[in-house]
């Protein structure tokens, strides 16, 4: 059963450039990234406690890594006797190898650039991935609508002058079936298509970190960047992890990060894409970053950020993505089909109020008042 809940009254995309001072940018990802760390590991005041599931770690085995990758900021918490620092990099490093555009070696720029069609582990990894939520959410998820992305002054090139004709010009090279693995190698249908996996690789960088460190034989962590989180066992206070979700604020300067929710989770992982800080404005006209693969145009669906938990933050930043272009009615459809998916949405209704819809199981995620 789904539950709704009326309220009065973010997820950052690491490859999307901003109508924001040079200076002010990092300052934000910072605010942003910290408000949810704190949230995450000492709880929020005046809610219930979260239920304990363990001993509090020692404060000789509490390691915190903090830094910065694909443009925005990290924070990990794990239970260990010792820093893990040089591992924790190594597994950033490759993800950024595999998976960035703006790397000119890597692996995903090779493709683009139809220099080569080789690929390595980790990106097969997140392709298959991908490709089965682009076929889950009916297209709605696409790493193929990077030429779209770059096209709106929001992907990996400088933003040309938007046309109807050059939007329709684009739209053959885009769609999630026009690229294949095979043996191995990716295959397409036009050279011209070009892949954009910034919807999927902060997710999965939240992952690969997490995965190290589970290597390492730790059960107790955190890892969080730029504000996509997964999570294992207990915070330090023996507790499960509390994590925030932050109040849309349709200011893209703004440095509030107001939390909406707090939810506490284990085992865990956590990811939110919303349009209300991701756009830019030109003669009067607001352009979300999220673009939708089968129009070509940003979305202009009535929800201003989603919130998507799963097993792994790849999945769940997939997810979060496919439903700001979906929308609420077929987001819900395929929540429906997807038991496994918890969901928090917060929407502007038709008189323009601020409220939020989740799922059932969501729901008893929250700590309430």
């Amino acid at each position: 059963m789904e539950q709704k809940k009326d309220k009065k009254n973010k997820t950052f995309d690491p490859y999307a450039p901003h109508k924001i001072k040079w200076w002010g940018w990092p300052l934000l990802a910072l605010l942003i990234a910290g408000t949810i760390y704190i949230v995450m590991t000492h709880g929020k005041e005046n809610k219930q406690p979260a239920v304990t599931m363990g001993k509090a770690w020692a404060n000789t085995e509490t390691q915190r890594s903090e830094g910065s990758v694909f443009g925005t900021f990290y924070h990990i918490t794990y239970q260990y006797s010792t820093p893990l620092q040089e591992g924790i990099d190594k597994a950033l490093q490759e993800v950024d190898v595999s998976l960035s555009p703006f790397n000119k070696e890597s692996v995903i720029s090779a493709i683009n650039n139809n220099t080569s069609m080789d690929t390595n582990a980790m990106f097969v990894e997140v392709f298959n991935l991908a490709q089965k939520v682009s076929g889950e959410t009916n297209g709605a998820f696409d790493i193929t609508v990077a030429p779209l992305v770059n096209l709106w002054g929001f992907g990996f090139k400088n933003m040309d002058n938007v046309s109807q004709e050059k939007v329709d010009s684009l739209l053959p090279f885009v769609g999630y079936e026009k690229v294949k693995l095979v043996e191995g190698k990716i295959q397409k249908e036009h050279p011209e298509t070009m892949l954009d996996c910034s919807a999927i690789a902060k997710g999965y960088g939240v992952d690969a970190v997490g995965k190290y460190l589970e290597s390492q034989g730790i059960g107790n962590y955190m890892v969080e960047i730029g504000g996509e989180v997964r999570v294992r066992g207990t915070n330090p206070r023996g507790e499960l992890w509390h994590v925030g979700i932050s109040k849309p604020n349709d200011d893209p300067a703004s440095i509030s990060t107001d939390i909406e929710q707090v939810i506490q989770i284990t085992q865990l992982a956590m990811a939110t894409s919303g349009n209300y800080r991701n756009y830019y404005e030109k003669d009067g006209k607001k352009y979300a970053h999220t673009i939708d693969p089968h129009t070509g145009h940003p979305v202009q669906h009535s929800i201003l950020s989603s919130t998507v938990l799963a097993q792994d933050c790849a999945t769940a930043d997939a997810y979060a993505t496919a439903f700001m272009v979906l929308g609420m009615d077929e987001a819900k459809k395929v929540l429906a089909r997807h038991p496994e998916l918890m969901a928090f949405f917060i929407y502007s209704d038709k008189d323009g109020e601020m409220k939020e819809w989740m799922t059932e199981g969501m729901e008893k995620m929250i700590i309430e008042n």
